[in-house]
């Protein structure tokens, strides 16, 4: 299991590309709050199912639910919809670009907030590994160019990682809480946060506008390929976050940019910036340090 959480990440990665690829889509047809809610609805079924067959090929106890195990779901799940609310408020920034990459320091949150609130201990190599990622990040947004950055889009950007970093690291102590082992736990872990999210966004929109259901039932098979593409890499992102330090899978899964440019550059046939082969080739350097960290 020392390099499961390498396969999980770079799985997550892949399918929060194309998760991605059909939100954005989606979006020219529903509303922010549907497609938020696209991402949920159909998965806690399929998380389920999964949980089912772990059970099926390994006999394990049902797991007690203490009243902390319960706190740190609920703050995962909620922290997960207020980092993509500020995520729609950067798609707004006209610097969106360098706000995506400020978001994206949740590899560096992850790793300040983990060592002094969550006990996380990270060695001199992985650091390193995380600092270079986040700087990386950085460069491929364009931020180091004259008039790029705005004091909202820093705020935003610097808040939205934040969130998701305490995403990360509610849902790896609320997965080591549990008497089961790995990876029944994770699945657990997935399987409550799924439902409250769920629960939540299909209660807001249901008193603030209801047509957002009709849109996602008429985008039905694109509503559900975003549910399964979104809960297949959360599978692999909860994995790999009970198996390893939350700073050094945040950081690994950078390599998502790389996949992203790799994509419109061979497919899309989009030119690549100089500034982007340097990030990229960072990225690459942060990917290695902290797979040996």
């Amino acid at each position: 299991m020392a390099v499961g959480w390498i396969f999980f990440t770079l799985g997550a990665v892949v399918m929060q590309t194309f998760r991605n690829a059909l939100q954005s889509k989606l979006s020219a047809h529903v509303s922010t709050s549907g497609v938020t809610l696209a991402r949920f609805i159909f998965a806690p079924p399929i998380a389920l199912a999964y949980l089912a067959l772990l059970y099926g090929f390994s006999n394990q106890v049902i797991p007690t639910f203490s009243g902390v195990f319960v706190c740190l779901v609920l703050l995962a799940a909620v922290m997960q919809i207020v980092a993509t609310s500020l995520m729609v408020i950067l798609f707004k920034q006209k610097n969106f670009a360098v706000g995506a990459g400020l978001a994206k320091s949740e590899a560096l949150a992850a790793g300040v907030l983990g060592t002094i609130f969550f006990g996380s201990h990270l060695t001199g190599l992985g650091w390193l590994g995380i600092l270079l990622g986040a700087l990386a990040i950085f460069v491929l947004s364009g931020g180091g160019r004259k008039g790029q950055l705005s004091v909202k889009t820093v705020m935003v950007g610097f808040a939205c990682g934040t969130s998701f970093a305490l995403t990360s690291l509610f849902v790896r102590e609320a997965s080591l809480l549990l008497n089961v082992p790995f990876p029944h736990s994770a699945a657990w872990v997935l399987l409550w946060v799924l439902c409250i999210q769920t629960v939540l966004l299909t209660s807001y929109i249901a008193l603030k506008n209801q047509e957002t259901f009709t849109a996602l039932k008429h985008h039905g098979k694109m509503t559900l390929a975003t549910s399964a593409t979104s809960c297949f890499g959360s599978i692999c992102w909860f994995s790999a976050m009970a198996l390893q330090q939350v700073a050094y899978v945040k950081t690994l899964g950078q390599v998502e940019v790389l996949l992203t440019i790799l994509i419109a550059t061979f497919w899309l046939k989009n030119k690549v910036k100089r500034h982007e082969i340097v990030g990229l080739l960072m990225i690459a350097i942060a990917a290695i340090l902290v797979m040996w960290a």
